[in-house]
């Protein structure tokens, strides 16, 4: 069987985005309208996700030829990926959030993509529950603040005892 030059493209491409990709989300779309499928795409646009309509077949080559190994077995039925190229939390939130918010049982999240790594629907559903990474980084600042915090209170504690004692030493001083 020849494969023609059309599907050698597709699959460079796909390979290309795969590779590249910081976060991806494979789903199953059976079940979705053209006007639900309109408002997923526009969702994903806003959020900077590339979303496509993708061939197991093809799917399953590029992934080959971008040492992406585990996700054959994700590949059956409709598919469709979702690819973000800066944020690897992202489609697995607009996905993850649209699913709840259009109480859609027919769509399912099959597996995802991190970096490369090949992650179940459980693991794409704990990559959404992820607060954003604006929160996050505030976490990790705060954490990283309190323990100086703590220690400029310390020190100041030991001035004012100091500023106090020398006060009570003073008095003592003008009574006597």
């Amino acid at each position: 069987m020849a494969v023609t030059t059309e599907k050698q493209q597709a699959v460079a491409e796909l390979k290309e985005k795969l590779s590249t990709t910081k976060g991806a989300v494979i789903t199953n779309y059976r079940g979705i309208n053209v006007a639900l499928d309109t408002k997923l795409r526009r969702k994903l646009r806003e959020a900077g996700v590339e979303y496509k309509v993708v061939k197991n077949t093809l799917t399953r080559i590029a992934a080959s030829e971008a040492g992406i190994t585990g996700l054959d077995q994700y590949l059956e039925g409709p598919t469709a990926i979702a690819m973000s190229y800066s944020d690897p939390v992202a489609p697995a939130k607009v996905i993850s959030d649209f699913i709840k918010e259009n109480k859609l049982q027919t769509m399912e999240i099959k597996a995802g993509l991190v970096e490369g790594k090949v992650i179940d629907d459980k693991g794409v559903k704990a990559l959404a529950s992820l607060p954003p990474r604006e929160v996050l980084i505030a976490k990790m600042l705060g954490s990283m603040q309190a323990p100086i915090t703590g220690f400029v209170n310390v020190l100041q504690g030991n001035i004012r005892n100091l500023v106090y004692a020398l006060e009570a030493v003073r008095k003592q001083k003008e009574s006597a």
